[in-house]
């Protein structure tokens, strides 16, 4: 079953965020991970939902999405991340519908 990381970040040094981007970017992949939203406007229709720069990570299982996050290669790019921005980061179950072909 897929996993996600959800960030909503908002950038306080430009400069730093985007040394922090080029470098996650190639280990987000050799983790097994991809983007499925990088940064992307954001239209609130309902409420307020105070998002700024929202990124979704996908990962095949969460034992790879935790693997990726607590590796010791992450730890400085984290570090470099908190330096750069504020945000909040989750890390979600996924869905994987039932199998209809089985029914």
């Amino acid at each position: 079953m897929p996993a996600y990381l959800v960030a909503n970040i908002r950038v306080k040094d430009p400069a730093k965020f985007a040394a922090y981007r080029d470098q996650v970017t190639p280990m987000i992949a050799r983790f097994g991970g991809r983007y499925l939203i990088r940064g992307g406007a954001v239209t609130p229709v309902e409420g307020r939902p105070n998002l700024e720069r929202v990124v979704v990570l996908e990962f095949p299982t969460m034992d790879a999405l935790k693997t990726f996050y607590h590796s010791p290669n992450y730890a400085p790019l984290i570090a470099l991340r908190q330096d750069a921005a504020e945000g909040d980061v989750a890390l979600i179950e996924g869905y994987a519908p039932p199998d209809q072909s089985k029914a």
